[in-house]
């Protein structure tokens, strides 16, 4: 029970510790407060879930290994699978991604990419061979009581947010389902719109989560017809790429044909006769006319290489 106890304190200490990240960043990005989170509190349950589970999970292993590299493993893995499935559940639940990689280099979809998951590793190193035994240490000088009504307290205060917070997202939820909007930046405008009429809590919402993607079953439906028809164009595309190559490459062929100069077409007429002269001359039968024939043959396609031999060494001298 007191391990218990001291998780769940370690839980809400972490879930603290990240909003405090959150605000910070987002600070130096807008230079404003903003306050984030998915509840109105100052927790990120993300930030708190993943540091209990890798405190278990080095736990657990502890007796067989306990180096620093299992230790980045173990976060690096844990918390990556967490941070999917959490957004997983939120789109699936309030038809919102409240966080989108797509743009990231190594990403799975949009919904974890390998920079913060190596961010997760060297955070969980930090976690339990620097903050753990800090955070342990001052535990321990409170008594177990004491620990146990401050653990109490904060998991009430935690599930009034959780209830609160469910409300407000059970509106953006309805303003998605009933938007006539057919893209995700209407909707936007819409929910903002929406919450901005409601109290200080629906405001806070839409002020911590402005890049948040809406998307409903039609838009999703929009988005999958707009990339099967970019694919069926690319393949169109392709082919008549293709098609083309294939004209271009007959056209060049007719062109050299129609372009093929006259001493090229002599001298294979010239190589053929000769060939053909050899498949019907016999030396041996040959009368007397057909000798003084080939001997004439023979002398003329003579002089005709040497004269084309003269004509490739004058062009080679001009060229020099």
């Amino acid at each position: 029970m007191e391990w218990l106890t001291d998780l769940v304190l370690l839980f809400f200490a972490y879930a603290f510790l990240g909003w405090c990240i959150e605000v910070t960043l987002k600070y130096i990005q807008y230079h404003r407060f903003i306050n984030r989170g998915f509840l109105t509190g100052p927790c990120l349950p993300i930030y708190g879930s993943g540091a209990a589970l890798i405190t278990v999970a080095v736990g657990a292993l502890a007796p067989m290994e306990k180096g620093l590299g299992t230790t980045f493993m173990i976060s690096f893995v844990l918390c990556g699978v967490l941070e999917y499935f959490a957004s997983y559940f939120m789109e699936k639940r309030f038809h919102a991604r409240w966080w989108d990689y797509s743009q990231k280099p190594m990403n799975l979809h949009g919904r974890i990419w390998i920079g913060n998951l190596l961010l997760f590793g060297l955070g969980g190193v930090l976690i339990i061979h620097v903050l753990n035994p800090v955070l342990t240490m001052i535990l321990s000088a409170i008594s177990f009581l004491g620990r146990e009504i401050t653990a109490g307290c904060l998991s009430v205060l935690f599930l009034a947010d959780y209830v609160m917070t469910h409300f407000v997202l059970k509106l953006v939820k309805v303003g998605v389902e009933h938007s006539e909007a057919d893209n995700t930046e209407e909707i936007s405008r819409e929910v903002r719109l929406l919450l901005s009429d409601r109290s200080i809590f629906y405001r806070r919402f839409a002020d911590a989560y402005p890049d948040v993607i809406y998307r409903t079953e039609r838009i999703n439906a929009r988005l999958n017809a707009i990339k099967a028809e970019t694919e069926q164009l690319r393949r169109q595309a392709e082919e008549r790429l293709e098609s083309q190559k294939e004209l271009l490459e007959n056209k060049k062929n007719m062109i050299y044909q129609q372009l093929e100069p006259s001493r090229s077409i002599r001298t294979a007429l010239i190589q053929d006769q000769a060939a053909l002269i050899d498949l019907l001359y016999s030396e041996e039968n040959a009368t007397e006319e057909e000798k003084r024939l080939r001997r004439a043959v023979d002398e003329n396609t003579e002089r005709l290489k040497k004269r084309d031999l003269r004509r490739i060494l004058a062009s080679a001298q001009e060229e020099t």
